[in-house]
């Protein structure tokens, strides 16, 4: 919440016949304000996990039929034209199932898991990427999210325009007490946090019907906030 604070320190009242001094730590007229900052953007990067499961009889078979098919699912991510440092395996799980009845516990089988996560900085591209993931073995698709390439000169910028609007607020406010902002002593950034577009899910049944997997990016919003105390003259 913005919020801004006159602190007329110059000023002391009298309470029960003895002078009482507001506490700060400083020994003139501060205004307290914060700003906030907000740029909307596109975002041209997204991460994707897509995994492949098996399951066998034997932890072996399904640990072979599982390092079968993710080989199948990295070649063909690798044919797209992916650079290999934007796939990263994310987790490996190799566990038993059981099945339950009449209170007794039946081991079923094995289960293994390999997921990765796929980074895709051409994000029309992506949905194509998915395709091509499933088509040669993936059998889940989650976490979606979205990013800018630029992230860090955008959070710049709406730092920049946090400053400002705590500059402007600060001024409004020692203006109202008749006075003026001499010179800003302090500016203190918050973290605030981040609101993007909701994460896409994509359901495999769904995925098997369209020719093309759509994905729809949204916005991002990046923003920034600060705290500035400045002093106030006359």
């Amino acid at each position: 919440m913005l919020s801004t604070t006159l602190l007329l320190l110059g000023m002391a009242a009298q309470v029960g016949g003895q002078p009482q001094v507001p506490p700060t730590p400083f020994d003139v007229p501060v205004v307290v304000a914060t700003g906030e900052g907000v740029i909307k953007r596109a975002p041209d990067r997204a991460w994707v996990t897509v995994a492949a499961e098996s399951r066998a009889k034997t932890p072996q078979e399904a640990q072979r039929l599982n390092a079968a098919a993710m080989t199948a699912v990295l070649d063909r991510l690798k044919s797209t034209g992916l650079p290999p440092d934007a796939v990263q395996t994310r987790s490996y799980d190799l566990q038993a199932e059981y099945d339950y009845q009449n209170n007794r516990q039946t081991l079923r089988g094995y289960l293994a898991r390999n997921s990765v996560e796929i980074r895709v900085d051409a994000l029309p591209r992506l949905g194509d990427i998915i395709d091509a993931a499933v088509g040669a073995g993936a059998t889940a698709v989650s976490g979606i999210r979205f990013d800018l390439q630029d992230r860090a000169n955008v959070e710049r910028q709406a730092l920049q325009r946090a400053v400002t609007d705590a500059r402007e607020r600060a001024t409004a406010a020692a203006s109202g007490a008749g006075m003026k902002v001499d010179r800003v002593l302090r500016i203190v950034e918050m973290r605030v946090p981040e609101v993007g577009p909701p994460r896409p899910m994509v359901a495999m049944r769904e995925m098997a019907q369209a020719p093309s997997t759509p994905i729809e990016a949204g916005e991002i919003e990046i923003r920034a906030g600060v705290t500035l105390t400045a002093t106030i003259r006359p």
